[in-house]
Parts: C-alpha cells; sequence; structure tokens
C-alpha cells in the first residue's frame, strides 16, 4: 500500500534530510547525499536503496556513480507538512 511505504520513508529524520538535499540538488550520488549529511556512503547508499525500492526515489546511471532523484511531484509539501506537524507535536508534549 502506498501510505505504509510512504510512512516507513518518513519514518527516519536522515530520510527525510536526504530527500530534501536531493530535491533541492535536482540528482545527487550516494557520495554526494553522504558527504552532505555527514554519514558514510554505505548509510547513505543503504537509505538511497529503500528510497528507491519504495518507488519514491529514481536513479540515472552515469558510470561510477547512480544520481537520485525525486519521482514524486508533491513531496516538498508533505515533508513540510510532516515537519510542521512533528514541531506541533514536540511543542504540545513538553
Amino acid at each position: 500500500m502506498p501510505d505504509e511505504k510512504l510512512a516507513r520513508a518518513l519514518r527516519a529524520r536522515v530520510r527525510r534530510n536526504m530527500l530534501r538535499e536531493i530535491m533541492s540538488n535536482g540528482r545527487m550520488s550516494v557520495t554526494e547525499v553522504a558527504r552532505r549529511l555527514g554519514i558514510s556512503e554505505y548509510s547513505a547508499s543503504r537509505h538511497l536503496k529503500l528510497l528507491y525500492d519504495l518507488g519514491i526515489l529514481d536513479f540515472e546511471p552515469r558510470p561510477p556513480e547512480k544520481y537520485y532523484y525525486s519521482r514524486l511531484k508533491n513531496l516538498k509539501e508533505l515533508l513540510d507538512a510532516f515537519d510542521r506537524v512533528v514541531d506541533e507535536l514536540g511543542r504540545l508534549n513538553r
């Protein structure tokens, strides 16, 4: 189900941050994502693969790297709304 896939993808902050970076930059390689987020390439690759497997990202092969990009047009709006809800819950639960 698409809603469950999307919920799984957005569960981890690092994946939300990856999606934001990719959307701001268009297409990014694993190396670029890892460097921007300060994580290992192995970790970036695992997260990107999950987002790809869920259908959120696609990639363009440009050997020796793959360049990932978002397949979803409304993803930024969803991430912004998600962040607002998380912030609100944080304030309510203090």
